[in-house]
């Protein structure tokens, strides 16, 4: 268990309904958030997104620790002039109605638990309280013994009604965020005909700020690396969501942000490129944050650094199989857009506030 010395769903199958994405006035009073690691890359993004929000107030950023020293983020100066703080659980429940958690997942399990308790509501980055499955999550998420009431699987493009109510919104991984945007609604149409396979490519910022080598800048400038083939925490989590089996193969790209996924279906007898394209068009008429392609895939650089996801496919129709490639920005769309966007659909406003 990670210790800190603190100061005393149902899957939905098909799209989100119009009215569940119409604009409402923002509150009268800004809702007090808070930020629980935000010297991280995520965490610096939600800060940065946060500070100019319009409907909330920014009442605390905190690093990782209860140990840590208080510093500035030069890089935010003059949109957020604040300084990080040690981690305090009494201070987050006392200053915020809201609280991010951009915390290692063995932390985030511990005070995302703690703040549900004391009736504050948690959208929670890390992986802590994805995984519904007992046995699952105790594999790939052991500090997370159990899960509070109220954790909802935040993809607000799927799930966007029980968001609206949660006590903690567990925000999807970056990888899984993009598989199961495109596969999802073809999923439920009963698209999916065999095997999946998803070819993964990950800009490095998705490991997180911590150096290691595999991080490293010299072993990774020129290089492409597959990585945790059969044994990466995202399996489960597209699986979960997904309700069947996929072949995921991440691949780390010497890049600084951005995934660009190309997914590999076979399609039933009688299915083709205008069946798929009218199954995504559908799932996605209302969806303010993703964009629709066709035969023009899109690349990372169309998505960096918004909050996008962009979905573009190919058919051959004589074998039956496609492939869709899909592409976002893997600390906004992927981690920190996200959360905002649930946020948004928390706090019932349009849910491009404080992203566009």
């Amino acid at each position: 268990m990670y210790k800190y010395s603190f100061p005393l769903m149902t899957k939905m199958a098909a799209a989100v309904p119009d009215a569940a994405r119409a604009a409402s006035p923002a509150p009268a009073a800004r809702a007090r958030v808070a930020v629980a690691g935000a010297t991280g890359y995520a965490g610096q993004e939600l800060v940065r997104l946060l500070a100019r929000h319009p409907a909330v107030a920014l009442t605390a950023a905190m690093s990782s620790g209860a140990a840590s020293a208080p510093r500035p983020l030069p890089g935010l100066a003059r949109i957020w002039d604040g300084v990080v703080t040690p981690l305090d659980l009494d201070r987050v429940a006392g200053s915020a109605e809201i609280a991010f958690l951009a915390l290692p997942e063995a932390a985030a399990a511990e005070v995302g638990a703690a703040l549900v308790d004391r009736g504050v509501r948690v959208i929670d980055l890390s992986g802590a309280f994805r995984i519904r499955s007992d046995g699952d999550r105790h594999r790939w998420y052991p500090a997370t013994t159990t899960l509070p009431a109220g954790v909802v699987y935040a993809l607000p493009e799927r799930h966007a009604e029980a968001i609206r109510g949660a006590r903690l919104a567990s925000c999807p991984g970056c990888y899984p965020t993009a598989a199961l945007l495109a596969l999802e609604p073809l999923a439920a149409a009963g698209l999916l005909d065999g095997a999946v396979v998803i070819d993964a490519k990950s800009g490095i910022s998705g490991a997180g700020k911590a150096p290691s080598d595999r991080t490293h800048f010299c072993e990774n400038h020129g290089s492409v690396a597959a990585y945790a083939i059969f044994s990466h925490r995202h399996t489960p989590e597209i699986e979960q969501e997904l309700g069947m089996p996929v072949t995921f193969v991440p691949h780390l790209v010497p890049l600084d942000r951005g995934i660009l996924e190309s997914i590999y279906i076979s399609l039933p007898a009688g299915a083709g490129e205008a069946r798929v394209a009218e199954t995504l068009q559908r799932a996605y008429a209302s969806a303010p944050f993703v964009r629709l392609t066709g035969g023009d895939l899109p690349e990372i650089k169309h998505v960096a650094h918004t909050n996008f996801c962009d979905i573009g496919w190919r058919v051959d129709e004589t074998r039956r199989r496609a492939v869709l490639v899909v592409v976002l920005d893997n600390l906004l769309k992927g981690a920190a857009g996200q959360a905002i966007q649930n946020l948004n659909i928390m706090l019932g406003v349009d849910e491009r506030t404080g992203l566009l």
